[in-house]
C-alpha cells in the first residue's frame, strides 16, 4: 500500500456514522476524524483513519455484489484478535463490524503500525548482510506462526478437519468458476489434474494464505518485523501451504515485487531456497520438505483463481485498485507457469 490516494465518490464513508461506532465501540477514540484510502489492496479497500492523537486503519468489504465467502474482513479480524495476545506480530485490533448499515459494508478496524514495508525483494540498495538478516526475520517469523498453539489463541475451529489441499482445491475450482470470463486449457489441466495428486498432510497449525515480503512491516531501522498483514486467506490447514508459497519468490523472475530468482547466494546475501529450506526446518521439528513442484503448480493455480476474481470485478466495475488492470493482465502467464510445475512434478 505505496501511500494514501483521495478517495473516490464510490469509495466514500460515512463519517457520522463511522465516528458513532468508533466512539461506542474503541476504546480511548476521540474525534474529530479524518481519513484516506490507501493505493494498494485490491481485494478489501482499506483507509487510513486520522484522529489528533492517533491513526488506526479500517479494511472494509468491497461495495457492492462479491463472490461467496470471499472479502472475509470477519476472518481477518478473528485471526488477529487470536494472535494479538500470544506475541506474534500483528497490529491491535479494535473492534469489527458487520452491521453494513454504519459504512455500507462489514468492516473491522486495527492499529497502525508505523515501520518499513519492503516491496521489492531484491532490497535494492541494502548490504547483503542485511538482506540475510531481513529474509531470515521473514522465515523465523513464519515458523513461530506455524509452531503457535492456535487452540490456545482461541483457534481451534478456525478451519474445517481434512486434507487442507483438497479443501483448497476445491474452493479456488468453485472460485474460479463463480468468476470465470473465458476458457484457459491450462487451468482445465489443472481442475483436473490436482485433486487426483494430492500430498498428504502430516500436520496443522495457522495459514496466512498471502506470506511474502510486502505484506509484513519490518521495524523501523533494524530486521525485525513487527507487523504481519493481510489474512483474508487465512484458515487452518497445512503449514507447507505457506511455506511453498513463500518459497514461490526463489522461482519466480525479479519483477520488482518478491520474485528473487537467480539473485541468490553470498553476492546478494539472499539465502539459497536450500538455506531458507533448512532454517525453516530447524525452527519447525521438521527433517525436510517434500517434492515442491506439486506445491508451486497448486500455489498458482490459487493465484489464477485469485486474479480471475480480480478480472471479474474490473467486468463489474467493482475493482478497487488502479493496479488491478496490470494484474489481470498476468492471468494466463500465471495459468501456464502452474501447468509448467504440474508437468514437473510428473502430470
Amino acid at each position: 500500500m505505496v501511500g494514501t490516494i483521495e478517495v473516490g465518490d464510490k469509495d466514500r464513508l460515512d463519517l457520522d456514522k463511522l465516528s458513532a461506532w468508533m466512539t461506542a465501540n474503541v476504546p480511548g477514540y476521540a474525534g474529530p476524524l479524518t481519513y484516506a484510502k490507501f493505493a494498494g489492496g485490491q481485494s478489501n479497500p482499506t483507509y487510513r483513519l486520522d484522529t489528533p492523537d492517533r491513526a488506526y486503519v479500517l479494511r472494509r468489504k468491497p461495495f457492492g455484489p462479491i463472490l461467496p465467502s470471499a472479502h472475509a474482513v470477519d476472518r481477518e479480524y478473528r485471526v488477529i484478535a487470536g494472535l494479538h495476545p500470544t506475541g506474534f506480530p500483528v497490529p491491535r485490533p479494535y473492534g469489527l463490524c458487520e452491521d453494513a448499515a454504519v459504512i455500507g459494508s462489514a468492516f473491522y478496524v486495527m492499529e497502525m503500525v508505523e515501520g518499513r514495508t519492503i516491496w521489492d525483494g531484491a532490497m535494492p540498495g541494502a548490504t547483503p548482510p542485511e538482506r540475510t538478516a531481513h529474509y531470515e526475520a521473514m522465515v523465523d517469523t513464519l515458523a513461530a506462526l506455524h509452531n503457535t498453539d492456535y487452540a490456545a489463541a482461541g483457534l481451534g475451529e478456525y478451519g474445517k478437519p481434512g486434507n487442507y489441499f483438497e479443501r483448497q482445491v476445491g474452493r479456488w475450482t468453485k472460485q474460479y468458476r463463480a468468476a470465470e470470463t473465458e476458457h484457459m486449457e491450462s487451468v482445465e489441466r489443472l481442475i483436473e489434474w490436482l485433486p487426483r495428486t494430492l500430498p498428504e498432510q502430516t500436520r496443522t497449525s495457522i495459514v496466512h494464505g498471502d506470506y511474502r515480503i510486502d505484506n509484513m512491516i519490518f521495524a523501523p531501522s533494524e530486521p525485525k518485523v513487527i507487523a504481519v498483514l493481510d489474512w483474508e486467506l487465512s484458515t487452518l490447514g497445512d503449514p507447507l501451504a505457506d511455506f511453498s508459497y513463500l518459497l514461490m519468490s526463489w522461482v519466480t523472475e525479479p519483477e520488482g515485487r518478491s520474485g528473487v530468482l537467480g539473485m541468490t547466494g553470498p553476492e546478494t546475501g539472499i539465502p539459497t531456497i536450500e538455506q531458507v529450506v533448512e532454517r525453516y526446518c530447524a525452527a519447525t521439528g521438521r527433517d525436510g520438505v517434500p517434492d515442491l513442484n506439486w506445491y508451486f503448480a497448486y500455489n498458482l493455480f490459487r493465484l489464477t483463481g485469485i486474479v480471475q476474481g480480480i478480472k471479474k470485478r474490473i467486468i463489474d466495475g467493482t475493482a478497487s485498485s488502479a493496479q488491478a488492470e496490470k494484474t489481470v493482465a498476468k492471468i494466463h502467464g500465471l495459468a501456464d507457469a502452474a501447468w509448467g510445475f504440474a508437468v514437473k512434478a510428473g502430470a
